[in-house]
């Protein structure tokens, strides 16, 4: 008879009612995490009189209509390429560049890597806030206040916890399966691309969803970089169509469908690979 045996036989109705309020408390925690959701979803079937009146009450009819004119008004097709071809293009830089340096300042222990390491995560608690101007005015200088410029940006912003992630997880790999490659003639290229890459694709995972879903997510940053471009983000189109809407106060028929064909394709992304998020995260930590 193992111990929790021995104490659930002794206390079988406290066990039982701590079990109850355990799953009661996760799902009050899920229901409060997944209201909005909820809310959004139910709002992007009804019109703006249904919404202002009652907000919380199901549509009599699920009018798809609603979804069919906000794709419309936000340009749906094309913002939607544009800001998956910044997300992708940025998170890609973001891959390749801090799985790379990370590598080397864990392969090249000295003053100079863990000084480097320090500045990398360092640069995490500055608030993006302090260097905005003075970035703008810079990339303004050099002609690159266009998309090229954001994804050099977005690529530069997401190096910090990109790095630290993968610096983490690097000192987990053996440096023999490195120098076994090495003898079989491998170069540095092939050793990162088929010998280390494969051995942090949960780290990668990781750094793919928390950079992707912050930069296909976001607003500032295109706004101050191509908010006069004549083809923007999703963010950027919503904002603009609210803009242009005509409308006295906020088009809630227009803004509740719209928020939700925005986000439906990386929540799909994120769902599909959250089980590495919290391995890749986890391992990290741990190995830090």
């Amino acid at each position: 008879m193992t111990f929790a045996n021995a104490i659930h036989r002794l206390h079988p109705k406290k066990i039982r009612v701590s079990t109850v309020l355990i799953y009661l408390l996760l799902i009050a925690i899920a229901a409060y995490t997944l209201f909005p959701l909820a809310f959004l979803f139910v709002n992007s079937f009804k019109g703006q009189a249904a919404i202002v009146s009652s907000p919380l009450k199901l549509p009599d009819i699920w009018d798809v209509a609603y979804l069919e004119n906000s794709m419309k008004a936000i340009h749906f097709m094309s913002s939607l390429g544009v800001t998956a071809g910044i997300t992708l293009i940025s998170v890609f830089v973001q891959v390749v560049a801090s799985s790379l340096v990370a590598w080397m300042m864990v392969r090249n222990k000295s003053k100079w890597s863990f000084a480097l390491f320090m500045a990398f995560t360092a640069a995490m608690l500055i608030p993006f806030q302090s260097v905005m101007y003075p970035l703008i005015s810079m990339f303004d200088a050099m002609k690159l206040k266009n998309i090229p410029g954001l994804i050099i940006m977005y690529g530069g912003f997401g190096l910090s916890i990109s790095v630290f992630l993968y610096h983490g997880f690097m000192k987990s790999v053996p440096r023999s399966i490195e120098e076994a490659a090495l003898i079989d003639g491998a170069s540095v290229f092939q050793i990162y691309l088929y010998v280390v890459m494969p051995l942090l694709k949960s780290t990668t995972v990781t750094v793919i969803i928390l950079n992707g879903m912050w930069i296909w997510n976001d607003y500032l940053l295109p706004f101050l970089v191509i908010g006069n471009e004549p083809v923007k983000t999703l963010t950027l189109e919503l904002y603009y169509a609210k803009l242009t809407s005509g409308q006295y106060g906020n088009p809630w028929e227009m803004i509740f469908p719209a928020v939700l064909i925005s986000i439906i394709p990386i929540i799909l992304v994120f769902l599909l690979l959250q089980k590495y998020i919290m391995k890749g995260v986890t391992a990290s930590a741990v190995k830090e």
